[in-house]
């Protein structure tokens, strides 16, 4: 029998335990995936640490995911996810690639040092929205710098109800300016460059030293990369982080909505325009051009919508190019069997 209380604890919710049924109820363990590695998989089910070959059937598990075995420590299922995190793969590779799943809240990091960039909290934030997960801006490194309340000033200003914490990520005090976030069946994950302070925090949130760290370059503000590969981590509270690597290039795909969310304001004043299609560029009574004018509206943050509309636009289109083809791929490859099946029955 499933022990529900002790799932708790890494993240189960009745949003899972509904996909089971009767028979899985008596006959599966359900597990968590807490570590992905190039062969294997890493899961738990509170009693012990399992490990699963990656094979096809496994292939798409990512951490965060909900796993069904059979007694017998095998894979049966993988269950319904309730939010994926994904990005077009680096390069010209038309394909996914999944950072985490079933999330809450995600903690969007960005360091107040050189290292500042609205442009890539943007970029993380139209990650999230599409995602219908909690964003946080958590803005670290702020005992290095002496303009903290005018960049969270910058940070709110792209969303009035976007929530925005200044923290030191050594600090043990961050503990108490993340607790509303840090509650019971939640899972977090923390996105953001390499650097940013994404392990330090884990190990303050945690209480002691579990992810390795490396301080910043001198030279540039830019931190080193030192986590290379995703961890599920427990916290006493009875919420779970997921660690990930930096992401020095975050590739937008499929999240158009997470766009319009994320610049919701530009999309208002569009409705405003005089053409339905207004590229918000030469033409005449054009709101967002007005808007920006009357500073408003910043330039910036207009250029970035129109870039990440393109990127996107651009991936996406690439992307349903590639499933297509694999789609066609695939049916020649049944058709080609069974027409090789009835020659083998008539010979």
């Amino acid at each position: 029998m499933i022990n529900i209380n002790k799932l708790n604890f890494i993240g189960w919710q009745p949003f899972f335990q509904q996909q089971l049924s009767m028979e899985e109820w008596s006959d599966t363990i359900p597990v968590r995936v807490i570590e992905q590695h190039r062969s294997q998989l890493v899961v738990d089910n509170t009693e012990q640490l399992l490990t699963l070959p990656i094979t096809m059937t496994t292939s798409k598990c990512v951490v965060g995911d909900w796993l069904l075995l059979d007694e017998a420590h095998q894979f049966t299922r993988l269950l319904e996810r309730k939010s994926l995190f994904s990005r077009k793969s680096v390069g010209s590779q038309r394909e996914v690639q999944h950072i985490a799943s079933n999330i809450d809240v995600a903690f969007i990091m960005c360091s107040l040092n050189d290292d500042f960039n609205l442009n890539r909290i943007e970029r993380y934030l139209a990650l999230v929205n599409v995602a219908d997960c909690e964003a946080v801006i958590i803005l670290t490194k702020a005992d290095l710098v002496d303009d903290c309340e005018q960049k969270q000033a910058l940070v709110q200003a792209l969303d009035p109800l976007l929530s925005v914490e200044v923290i030191n990520c050594c600090d043990d005090k961050a503990n108490e300016q993340l607790a509303p976030w840090l509650k019971p069946q939640t899972s977090i994950v923390l996105l953001g460059s390499s650097g940013v302070g994404k392990s330090t925090l884990s190990n303050t949130l945690l209480g002691g030293r579990v992810q390795s760290t490396g301080a910043i370059r001198e030279q540039d503000s830019k931190g080193r990369h030192t986590t290379i590969s995703r961890h599920l981590l427990m916290l006493e509270s009875g919420a779970v982080i997921i660690d990930t690597p930096g992401m020095r290039e975050l590739q937008l795909a499929d999240v158009t909505d997470g766009i319009d969310a994320t610049f919701k304001d530009i999309e208002s004043l569009s409705n405003n325009c005089k053409f339905a299609d207004c590229s918000h560029t030469a033409e005449p009574a054009c709101a967002v051009r007005a808007a920006i004018e009357l500073g408003e509206l910043s330039e910036r943050r207009f250029l970035n919508y129109q870039k990440l509309r393109k990127e996107n636009q651009f991936n996406t289109a690439s992307l349903q190019e590639r499933r297509a083809h694999d789609k066609s791929l695939s049916k020649y490859y049944k058709r080609t069997q069974s027409q090789a099946t009835k020659i083998k029955r008539m010979q």
